[in-house]
């Protein structure tokens, strides 16, 4: 997957709903976010992620690409998202996919920790 399809496949998690979720992020999947009990996994992970508000906007900053393997690829960003109720968040963070077949890939591990002054 290349870095633009990377970014393109993060930005529609942060954007996208349920249906989106359960589509990209794998049944295995840990989380950990900012609200506890902060660890989540398998069904947990996105269930806690499908029942949020869904963002309006979304912009990455200081964006790392790490390809360790053959079919893993880790990435580490800032992302800068608001809602239209006006509540930003700031926060940064790590995910990382694994390619299940050539173009199917999941999503296993994500992580936020909150910028200071970000409300989660």
């Amino acid at each position: 997957m290349d870095d633009d399809r990377i970014w393109d496949f993060e930005r529609s998690l942060w954007l996208g709903d349920a249906a989106q979720y359960r589509a990209l992020v794998d049944d295995e999947c840990v989380m950990v976010l900012p609200q506890p009990p902060y660890v989540f996994t398998g069904a947990a992970a996105t269930d806690r992620v499908s029942g949020t508000p869904h963002w309006q906007e979304v912009a990455f900053s200081g964006q790392t690409v790490i390809r360790p393997q053959e079919g893993l690829i880790v990435i580490g960003y800032t992302a800068r998202a608001s809602r239209k109720e006006g509540e930003d968040y700031e926060a940064h963070c790590t995910s990382t996919l694994r390619r299940l077949t050539h173009e199917k890939w999941r999503v296993v591990q994500h992580q936020q920790t909150l910028s200071a002054g970000s409300v989660g």
